[in-house]
């Protein structure tokens, strides 16, 4: 078998940076009418850096891939699992792998499905829990699986935030504040679920990590140091200070019940508005000037862990992008 049946797992990329992917693809090798090939070069024309392919239970077809692969462009290998009992994905699963679709909620087969993808490094995405569509809604329990796709793409409307996902959101962020208390979160994804021409990249995850390949891709998501943008040309930088120690999206940081400073900087939003999210809900907003570039701050102190997280809403209500948490301790 040629070393291009499959993609490598490590693309030269440009080392610790922010990379742009997206996570829930598919080809005509299942249900999608665009070509590996097509999909590649759609990806790379949207500015992302790497994609996974998430065929319905199927894995990567052998050659199919592997020569679209690029110093500068990382293709994961997964696959969607698609069972009566809602769908999920399986990232970085090994090559020719396949995950059983076969098996439903309280049939107790789930946990040893997701065990064999975690077996080999992967990782299990809860995908559209409320899509409106048969099989659509997600039953099994969150608990073994590492992230929730929150943000699923286009499915049946020119309209890149459909209330499937207003509903997954407002689950993921009640979940946040329970899940922190007990010293775990489940962080949030997006990705387009393509399908068709025009959708590849609405939305994507935005991820910091270490170099551009599978492990380190993966392990970012899984830890959280990503966000949600509707498209390449929005662009979020999100910070939180106390006395001169600064974290991140996806990291922790310690007050010591000093006052912390909560910075986001945006662009690409025009007339937007931001709002800053807590364990208490939404409770600060600011509007973003007109041409969508602005930096905006809150303040705020912790007693006890909790988070903050940012959510950029176009006039319109739709979001335009979206972070995980920074934890507050």
């Amino acid at each position: 078998m040629s070393s291009l049946s499959f993609p490598p797992t490590r693309a030269v990329g440009r080392g610790a940076a922010w990379y742009r992917g997206d996570c829930h693809v598919h080809s005509v090798h299942s249900d999608g009418e665009l070509t590996p090939e097509e999909l590649a070069g759609l990806a790379r024309a949207a500015g992302l850096d790497f994609i996974a392919t998430t065929e319905h239970n199927s894995g990567a077809v052998p050659g199919a891939w592997g020569h679209l692969a690029a110093d500068d462009f990382l293709i994961v290998l997964g696959e969607e699992v698609t069972t009566k009992s809602g769908h999920w994905l399986a990232l970085g699963i090994s090559p020719g792998q396949v995950v059983d679709w076969n098996h439903q909620v309280r049939d107790g087969l789930i946990d040893q499905c997701l065990d064999l993808v975690h077996r080999v490094g992967g990782l299990c995405v809860a995908a559209h829990p409320h899509a409106p569509y048969p099989s659509g809604d997600f039953m099994f329990p969150f608990g073994g699986f590492d992230v929730v796709e929150v943000w699923n793409g286009l499915w049946t409307s020119d309209r890149p935030w459909n209330a499937d996902n207003e509903a997954a959101l407002a689950e993921w962020g009640r979940s946040l504040a329970a899940d922190i208390e007990t010293g775990s979160w489940r962080p949030a994804m997006g990705s387009s679920d393509t399908h068709l021409e025009g959708q590849i990249g609405i939305p994507h995850t935005v991820v910091f990590a270490e170099e551009l390949s599978t492990e380190a891709i993966l392990a970012a998501i899984r830890s959280g140091r990503s966000w949600i943008a509707e498209s390449a040309d929005v662009e979020v930088a999100f910070t939180a200070n106390v006395e001169g120690y600064v974290a991140g999206v996806g990291e922790r940081l310690t007050t010591h019940g000093g006052q912390v400073e909560v910075q986001a900087a945006v662009q690409g939003v025009p007339s937007a508005a931001v709002g800053f999210h807590t364990d208490r809900g939404k409770v600060h907003r600011v509007t973003l000037p007109g041409d969508g570039a602005g930096v905006v701050q809150w303040h705020t102190t912790a007693e006890k862990s909790t988070f903050v997280r940012i959510e950029v809403r176009h006039s319109n209500g739709h979001v335009a992008a979206l972070t995980n948490p920074i934890i507050l301790t």
